[in-house]
Protein backbone atom coordinates (compact mmCIF):
# COMPACT_ATOMS: atom_id res chain seq x y z
CA UNK A 1 0.00 0.00 0.00
CA UNK A 2 3.06 2.06 0.59
CA UNK A 3 4.65 1.18 -2.07
CA UNK A 4 1.78 2.15 -4.26
CA UNK A 5 1.56 5.42 -2.58
CA UNK A 6 4.78 6.44 -3.40
CA UNK A 7 4.93 5.53 -6.73
CA UNK A 8 1.84 7.70 -7.36
CA UNK A 9 3.04 10.78 -5.57
CA UNK A 10 6.07 10.59 -7.44
CA UNK A 11 4.58 11.12 -10.75
CA UNK A 12 1.36 13.66 -9.41
CA UNK A 13 1.54 17.21 -10.91
CA UNK A 14 3.86 15.74 -13.54
CA UNK A 15 2.01 16.64 -16.92
CA UNK A 16 3.78 13.07 -18.77
CA UNK A 17 3.01 11.45 -15.21
CA UNK A 18 4.06 7.57 -15.41
CA UNK A 19 5.49 8.28 -18.48
CA UNK A 20 8.56 10.15 -16.83
CA UNK A 21 9.26 6.39 -15.77
CA UNK A 22 10.17 5.33 -19.29
CA UNK A 23 11.54 8.67 -20.78
CA UNK A 24 14.04 8.54 -18.78
CA UNK A 25 15.88 5.52 -19.29
CA UNK A 26 15.66 5.94 -22.94
CA UNK A 27 16.80 8.76 -23.35
CA UNK A 28 19.65 8.06 -21.00
CA UNK A 29 19.79 4.30 -23.49
CA UNK A 30 19.48 6.85 -26.69
CA UNK A 31 22.88 9.12 -26.09
CA UNK A 32 24.59 5.80 -24.82
CA UNK A 33 23.64 3.74 -28.19
CA UNK A 34 24.93 7.55 -30.54
CA UNK A 35 28.32 7.48 -28.49
CA UNK A 36 29.41 4.26 -28.18
CA UNK A 37 27.17 2.20 -30.56
CA UNK A 38 27.87 4.60 -33.86
CA UNK A 39 30.44 7.10 -33.10
CA UNK A 40 33.48 4.16 -31.27
CA UNK A 41 31.39 1.55 -33.39
CA UNK A 42 30.46 -0.77 -30.33
CA UNK A 43 27.08 -1.78 -32.00
CA UNK A 44 29.05 -3.74 -35.26
CA UNK A 45 30.06 -6.46 -32.26
CA UNK A 46 26.75 -7.39 -32.66
CA UNK A 47 23.12 -7.14 -33.99
CA UNK A 48 22.14 -7.46 -30.73
CA UNK A 49 23.74 -5.05 -29.27
CA UNK A 50 21.19 -2.12 -28.97
CA UNK A 51 19.01 -4.91 -26.37
CA UNK A 52 21.99 -5.68 -24.87
CA UNK A 53 22.78 -2.07 -23.98
CA UNK A 54 19.04 -1.37 -22.83
CA UNK A 55 18.92 -4.28 -20.62
CA UNK A 56 22.02 -3.04 -18.90
CA UNK A 57 20.50 0.25 -18.17
CA UNK A 58 17.35 -0.92 -16.74
CA UNK A 59 19.02 -3.34 -14.67
CA UNK A 60 20.94 -0.95 -13.03
CA UNK A 61 18.86 1.74 -12.89
CA UNK A 62 16.71 -0.62 -11.08
CA UNK A 63 19.62 -1.68 -8.39
CA UNK A 64 19.95 2.48 -7.97
CA UNK A 65 16.95 3.50 -7.90
CA UNK A 66 15.74 0.93 -5.32
CA UNK A 67 18.90 1.09 -2.99
CA UNK A 68 18.69 5.35 -3.01
CA UNK A 69 14.67 5.10 -2.17
CA UNK A 70 15.30 2.48 0.46
CA UNK A 71 18.62 4.67 1.58
CA UNK A 72 16.44 7.91 2.38
CA UNK A 73 13.01 6.15 3.33
CA UNK A 74 13.57 6.62 6.87
CA UNK A 75 14.49 9.92 6.97
CA UNK A 76 11.23 10.97 4.84
CA UNK A 77 8.83 8.98 7.27
CA UNK A 78 10.66 10.35 10.01
CA UNK A 79 6.93 11.22 11.22
CA UNK A 80 5.78 7.96 11.09
CA UNK A 81 8.86 6.71 12.92
CA UNK A 82 7.39 9.19 16.18
CA UNK A 83 4.56 8.41 16.25
CA UNK A 84 3.69 4.57 15.39
CA UNK A 85 4.87 1.82 16.80
CA UNK A 86 5.39 -1.03 13.82
CA UNK A 87 8.45 -2.67 11.95
CA UNK A 88 10.54 -0.27 10.37
CA UNK A 89 11.55 -2.93 8.07
CA UNK A 90 8.22 -2.06 6.22
CA UNK A 91 9.73 1.27 5.36
CA UNK A 92 12.64 0.89 3.40
CA UNK A 93 11.03 -2.51 1.94
CA UNK A 94 8.04 -0.56 0.81
CA UNK A 95 10.52 1.68 -1.01
CA UNK A 96 12.10 -0.72 -2.80
CA UNK A 97 9.31 -2.35 -4.09
CA UNK A 98 8.25 1.31 -5.41
CA UNK A 99 11.61 0.69 -7.73
CA UNK A 100 10.64 -2.53 -8.67
CA UNK A 101 6.98 -1.22 -10.02
CA UNK A 102 8.98 1.37 -12.26
CA UNK A 103 11.30 -1.67 -13.19
CA UNK A 104 8.19 -3.66 -14.23
CA UNK A 105 7.14 -0.46 -16.66
CA UNK A 106 10.88 -0.50 -18.06
CA UNK A 107 10.72 -4.59 -18.59
CA UNK A 108 8.23 -3.87 -20.93
CA UNK A 109 9.78 -1.44 -22.70
CA UNK A 110 12.76 -4.28 -22.86
CA UNK A 111 10.21 -6.70 -24.34
CA UNK A 112 9.48 -4.48 -26.93
CA UNK A 113 12.88 -3.97 -28.09
CA UNK A 114 13.34 -7.91 -27.87
CA UNK A 115 10.25 -8.29 -29.54
CA UNK A 116 11.12 -6.14 -32.31
CA UNK A 117 14.50 -7.71 -32.98
CA UNK A 118 12.45 -10.80 -33.68
CA UNK A 119 13.81 -13.01 -30.88
CA UNK A 120 11.63 -15.55 -30.22
CA UNK A 121 10.44 -16.58 -26.50
CA UNK A 122 12.26 -20.05 -25.10
CA UNK A 123 11.13 -21.77 -22.03
CA UNK A 124 14.42 -20.95 -20.78
CA UNK A 125 13.13 -17.49 -19.97
CA UNK A 126 11.44 -18.71 -16.78
CA UNK A 127 15.15 -18.69 -15.81
CA UNK A 128 15.06 -14.68 -15.41
CA UNK A 129 12.34 -14.77 -12.74
CA UNK A 130 14.99 -16.19 -10.03
CA UNK A 131 17.45 -13.89 -11.35
CA UNK A 132 15.05 -11.40 -10.53
CA UNK A 133 14.60 -12.67 -6.93
CA UNK A 134 18.04 -12.65 -6.67
CA UNK A 135 18.72 -9.25 -7.90
CA UNK A 136 16.43 -8.21 -5.17
CA UNK A 137 17.14 -10.14 -2.25
CA UNK A 138 20.99 -8.20 -3.17
CA UNK A 139 19.22 -4.39 -3.83
CA UNK A 140 17.47 -5.06 -0.54
CA UNK A 141 20.06 -5.98 1.58
CA UNK A 142 22.06 -2.94 0.58
CA UNK A 143 19.14 -0.39 1.26
CA UNK A 144 18.40 -2.02 4.65
CA UNK A 145 21.94 -1.18 5.28
CA UNK A 146 22.30 2.02 3.83
CA UNK A 147 18.80 3.53 5.21
CA UNK A 148 20.89 2.52 8.92
CA UNK A 149 23.84 4.44 7.82
CA UNK A 150 21.77 7.04 6.52
CA UNK A 151 19.97 7.82 9.89
CA UNK A 152 22.98 8.29 11.61
CA UNK A 153 25.36 10.18 8.91
CA UNK A 154 24.02 12.11 6.00
CA UNK A 155 27.23 11.96 4.05
CA UNK A 156 26.30 8.34 3.36
CA UNK A 157 23.94 9.83 0.27
CA UNK A 158 26.97 11.52 -1.05
CA UNK A 159 29.28 8.64 -0.70
CA UNK A 160 26.77 6.41 -2.74
CA UNK A 161 25.80 8.24 -4.99
CA UNK A 162 29.93 8.14 -6.14
CA UNK A 163 29.72 4.40 -5.56
CA UNK A 164 26.92 3.99 -8.35
CA UNK A 165 28.47 6.50 -10.73
CA UNK A 166 31.57 4.20 -10.32
CA UNK A 167 29.88 0.94 -10.63
CA UNK A 168 28.14 1.82 -14.04
CA UNK A 169 30.86 2.59 -15.79
CA UNK A 170 32.74 -0.36 -13.95
CA UNK A 171 30.41 -3.04 -15.24
CA UNK A 172 29.69 -4.12 -18.60
CA UNK A 173 26.87 -2.13 -19.50
CA UNK A 174 28.23 -0.34 -22.20
CA UNK A 175 30.81 -2.45 -23.13
CA UNK A 176 30.77 -6.11 -23.73
CA UNK A 177 32.77 -8.15 -21.16
CA UNK A 178 34.65 -10.21 -23.26
CA UNK A 179 36.53 -6.76 -23.93
CA UNK A 180 37.84 -7.28 -20.68
CA UNK A 181 41.35 -9.34 -19.35
CA UNK A 182 40.33 -12.24 -17.84
CA UNK A 183 41.38 -11.20 -14.18
CA UNK A 184 38.98 -8.31 -14.31
CA UNK A 185 36.01 -10.47 -15.62
CA UNK A 186 36.54 -12.28 -12.21
CA UNK A 187 36.40 -8.54 -10.58
CA UNK A 188 33.27 -7.40 -12.18
CA UNK A 189 31.99 -10.67 -11.34
CA UNK A 190 32.20 -10.19 -7.85
CA UNK A 191 29.49 -8.10 -8.10
CA UNK A 192 26.33 -10.02 -8.09
CA UNK A 193 24.34 -6.87 -10.43
CA UNK A 194 27.03 -7.77 -13.04
CA UNK A 195 26.43 -11.46 -12.51
CA UNK A 196 22.22 -11.10 -12.97
CA UNK A 197 22.65 -8.96 -15.80
CA UNK A 198 24.77 -11.18 -18.19
CA UNK A 199 23.43 -14.36 -17.14
CA UNK A 200 19.96 -12.81 -17.73
CA UNK A 201 21.95 -11.52 -21.87
CA UNK A 202 23.04 -15.24 -22.03
CA UNK A 203 19.28 -15.97 -21.87
CA UNK A 204 17.45 -13.79 -24.05
CA UNK A 205 20.21 -12.63 -26.98
CA UNK A 206 21.45 -16.15 -27.17
CA UNK A 207 23.19 -17.24 -29.39
CA UNK A 208 24.87 -13.85 -30.01
CA UNK A 209 28.53 -12.95 -30.47
CA UNK A 210 31.03 -15.27 -27.72
CA UNK A 211 31.99 -11.54 -25.57
CA UNK A 212 28.23 -11.35 -24.85
CA UNK A 213 27.68 -14.79 -23.63
CA UNK A 214 30.66 -14.84 -21.03
CA UNK A 215 28.63 -15.71 -17.94
CA UNK A 216 30.71 -16.32 -14.52
CA UNK A 217 31.01 -19.68 -14.81
CA UNK A 218 32.86 -19.17 -17.72
CA UNK A 219 34.89 -16.36 -16.18
CA UNK A 220 35.63 -18.62 -13.14
CA UNK A 221 36.43 -21.82 -15.44
CA UNK A 222 34.31 -23.41 -13.37
CA UNK A 223 30.35 -24.75 -12.98
CA UNK A 224 29.71 -23.60 -9.61
CA UNK A 225 31.40 -19.85 -10.14
CA UNK A 226 27.92 -18.49 -10.21
CA UNK A 227 28.18 -19.73 -6.18
CA UNK A 228 30.59 -16.71 -5.55
CA UNK A 229 28.46 -13.89 -6.17
CA UNK A 230 25.19 -15.65 -4.98
CA UNK A 231 26.66 -15.84 -1.80
CA UNK A 232 28.16 -12.54 -1.72
CA UNK A 233 24.51 -11.56 -2.72
CA UNK A 234 22.87 -13.27 0.76
CA UNK A 235 26.02 -12.06 2.87
CA UNK A 236 24.85 -8.78 1.93
CA UNK A 237 21.13 -8.90 2.58
CA UNK A 238 22.41 -10.71 5.91
CA UNK A 239 24.62 -7.90 7.03
CA UNK A 240 21.83 -5.46 5.69
CA UNK A 241 19.53 -7.18 7.27
CA UNK A 242 21.07 -7.30 10.97
CA UNK A 243 23.01 -4.57 11.24
CA UNK A 244 19.19 -2.76 10.34
CA UNK A 245 17.69 -4.79 13.06
CA UNK A 246 20.50 -3.80 15.64
CA UNK A 247 20.09 -0.03 14.71
CA UNK A 248 16.03 0.22 14.92
CA UNK A 249 15.06 0.87 18.47
CA UNK A 250 17.17 3.96 17.53
CA UNK A 251 15.76 4.95 14.51
CA UNK A 252 12.90 7.43 16.35
CA UNK A 253 15.43 9.74 18.27
CA UNK A 254 18.00 9.98 15.64
CA UNK A 255 15.92 10.71 12.55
Amino acid sequence: MIAGADFKLKYSGSVLGYVWSIVKPLALFSMLYAVFGHIFHLGSISHYYPVSLLMGIVLFNFFSDATQLGMWSLVVRESLLRKLSFPRLIIPTSATITATITFGINALVVAAFVGWNGIAPRWSWFLLLPLALELYVVLLGVSLLLSALYVRLRDVAQVWELVLQLLFYASPIIYPIGFLPPFARKLVFLNPVTQVLQDARALVLYPDLPPNRITVNVAFNSPFGRLLPIGIGLGIFVAGFFFFRREEPWFAERV
